[in-house]
């Protein structure tokens, strides 16, 4: 079982900035590809940005320019930099890692606020 540990989440005003981590428990970090999502209330969950084994990266339309997903394989951490954040950017963000064998697995979530 792997498990995925997030944080970095909070509250933060309109503009402002959290960088949000993911720790994974996995010997082989550097061959996953990995991936952060958010649910708001009332909404389904949705990809917010991917990066596979080898650092290719992607992003939903409504975060690229300001949110950007990067990894250390030596830390076997994922890492969402959210900058310009909007209330529209508030939800439960959710770390998964993506097995070369089609496993996948969710970490607990961690809660971004943006509020004034």
């Amino acid at each position: 079982q792997v498990q995925l540990v997030e944080s970095g989440g909070g509250l933060v005003q309109p503009g402002g900035s959290l960088r949000l981590s993911c720790a994974a428990s996995t010997s082989i970090f550097r061959f996953i590809d990995m991936g952060w999502y958010r649910q708001a209330p009332g909404k389904e969950r949705e990809l917010v940005a991917a990066i596979t084994s080898d650092g290719t990266t992607n992003y939903a339309e409504s975060v690229k320019g300001r949110f950007t997903i990067s990894r250390d394989n030596a830390k076997k951490t994922v890492y969402l930099q959210m900058n310009s954040l909007k209330p529209e950017d508030a939800a439960v963000y959710y770390c998964r890692a993506s097995f070369p064998n089609g496993a996948g697995y969710w970490g607990q979530g961690t809660q971004v606020t943006v509020s004034s």
